[in-house]
């Protein structure tokens, strides 16, 4: 392999960076002029079904299951497409990151996936607890999550899935990050029913659409097996039980535009939508 040496001064080549290469640079910013769509509800989400947004659609699912009244609309940003450079989205999140979320009964923005969950918590009062000690051990596992999950998806699943070529000096160190921190949540779990303790809570919905979804083979093509996930077991007890609750299922489907068409419910307003508006109920005759 060439070494490579930096230069003095870095600049953007376009055709870096691998499979989003197109969709990253190094400004912020609009680029575009693009209102967002607002719906009939206060609770306008605009997003993707990546795992940082499928945290916020299962944390909306599981209030409404909950009977707290969070009814929302949600929105798809195709980031393939640069949705997210749009006026009106980086008027939301001036970072240009999905998920973001306003809420109009107050006109406040929300950005960032843990800062959403957290607002959400507050807002409705669940999913969090009320006591000093136990709200602040579920905030020490959502923040642990949000610190730890750029290791794991820009990280790890970057080199190892998406990266132009293969490179073993990156997989092999975000390979070893990626599995001390399945470990941090195994001995974790090996002692609590869910992360933060014996309640479900937003500590739950953050982690699990990303260390779920590896451990089960859903992203990074054959990353489970190349990090021996099933020897978590504790992990993979604790994925089975958050992933069988069925705010959890109706949560990913939720902006989701890939994959089996009966699972992609790119826009959600109402309830009866996971019945009538999943795409292979409505896509045009021409896709």
């Amino acid at each position: 392999m060439t070494a490579y040496t930096p230069p003095k001064v870095w600049t953007w080549d376009a055709e870096s960076g691998g499979k989003f290469a197109s969709i990253n640079r190094p400004v912020a910013g609009a680029t575009h002029d693009k209102d967002l769509p607002v719906g009939k509800h206060p609770l306008q989400l605009h997003s993707l079904a990546t795992p940082n947004g499928v945290k916020v659609t299962v944390m909306l699912e599981e209030l409404l299951d909950a009977g707290h009244d969070a009814e929302y609309d949600a929105w798809l940003i195709n980031i393939q497409e640069g949705d997210q450079f749009g006026s009106g989205f980086v008027g939301i999140n001036p970072n240009s990151k999905i998920p973001a979320l306003l809420d109009r009964s107050s006109d406040t923005r929300v950005f960032e996936s843990g800062n959403i969950l957290l607002y959400l918590a507050d807002k409705f009062g669940a999913f969090l607890p009320s006591d000093t000690k136990g709200r602040t051990e579920t905030l020490n596992w959502l923040f642990w999550l949000q610190g730890s999950a750029p290791y794991l998806g820009g990280g790890f699943g970057h080199f190892y899935a998406y990266a132009p070529e293969p490179m073993e000096y990156p997989i092999n160190r975000f390979a070893m990050e990626a599995k001390r921190q399945l470990d941090v949540l195994d001995r974790q779990l090996a002692d609590h029913a869910f992360i933060a303790g014996a309640d479900y809570t937003i500590a739950d919905m953050a982690i699990a659409p990303w260390y779920g979804a590896l451990v089960r083979g859903d992203i990074y093509g054959e990353a489970a097996t190349f990090l021996n996930a099933g020897s978590y077991s504790h992990v993979n007890r604790w994925v089975d039980a958050v992933y069988d609750r069925p705010a959890f299922q109706r949560g990913k489907m939720v902006n989701r535009a890939w994959g089996e068409e009966s699972e992609q419910l790119r826009e959600r307003h109402a309830a009866s939508d996971f019945e009538t508006q999943t795409w292979d109920k409505i896509k045009p005759a021409d896709e």
